[in-house]
């Protein structure tokens, strides 16, 4: 099959440093204009080159007509696709259902480092799943008069506070990521209930981070304990933030972070690659 048009955004450096290029993978229901409210513009005055993908049926890439047959590892093929068209190993940034892609495709690609945010659990969404159906009667039929008709009223605003954001976040603010809202793949969506009962191939030895909200009703910091345990990977959490890190009014806290990890890991790694190259040579 040959490769599908995968769009990406690019935003350069605003500054010349020699960190390694930050490669942002998007969540279910979402597309790469999330990560340009507020990381994207973070990250590039810090002098990282930053690129963001639209997901196979997302945003601006191929596919839109057949959204629904794309599953984890055609959007993992997506994200290795990008992968090879950048000049060096990226450091990989996702999100939610970005973080199952992320972890599929190392299975099958190196990257210098990652960070896991929100992660979708190894055991699957099945848990959090029956969890919220049981609090949230009425998500299923929200979401999808959201995702594709864009009927936003009081319910479903309220409905979308309370499951994706943190409290402080007024109902009516959501209405300014209305347009990042698009209709999610079922394949996608069915993938990630069975990820618990996948083989999974060997994971690679990498630095990773997973970062999750306090205050997060789709993962909590139980749940996402378990993909930091799996990765052996540091467990940050920010306080009373929710799902939507990059979004949220917290959203500077979970960036610096991920910044002052990126400092003390992946700076170190790169500067003892480099001291190791000199010496042989």
């Amino acid at each position: 099959m040959p490769p599908r048009q995968i769009h990406t955004l690019h935003r350069p450096a605003t500054m010349p440093t020699d960190a390694p290029d930050l490669l942002f993978v998007h969540g279910a229901y979402m597309d790469s204009r999330c990560w340009d409210i507020h990381f994207l513009p973070y990250f590039t005055a810090l002098g990282y080159n930053c690129h963001a993908l639209d997901l196979s049926g997302h945003g601006l890439s191929e596919g839109k007509d057949e959204a629904d047959r794309f599953g984890i590892d055609d959007y993992a093929a997506d994200l290795r696709q990008v992968i090879a068209s950048l000049p060096g190993e990226p450091v990989l940034i996702g999100h939610s259902m970005g973080c199952a892609v992320i972890e599929r495709a190392l299975e099958r690609t190196t990257v210098d480092a990652a960070v896991l945010m929100a992660p979708v659990p190894p055991t699957g969404t099945w848990g959090s799943i029956m969890r919220l159906a049981l609090r949230y009667p009425t998500m299923f039929s929200e979401i999808t008069r959201l995702s594709y008709h864009g009927e936003l009223g009081p319910t479903s605003l309220s409905l979308m506070r309370d499951i994706y954001f943190s409290p402080v976040t007024r109902p009516e603010e959501l209405l300014d990521f209305a347009h990042l809202i698009q209709p999610e793949s079922v394949r996608a969506i069915s993938d990630m209930l069975l990820v618990g009962t996948r083989h999974h191939r060997p994971q690679p030895r990498l630095p990773v981070m997973v970062i999750g909200g306090e205050r997060d009703a789709v993962f909590p910091p139980f749940s996402t304990s378990h993909t930091a345990l799996r990765w052996r990977a540091l467990e940050t959490y920010i306080p009373d933030c929710g799902h939507m890190l990059m979004l949220e009014h917290q959203w500077q806290a979970a960036a610096d972070a991920v910044q002052r990890w990126l400092e003390a890991t992946v700076s170190r790694q790169s500067q003892a690659r480099s001291a190791s190259s000199i010496a042989a040579a």
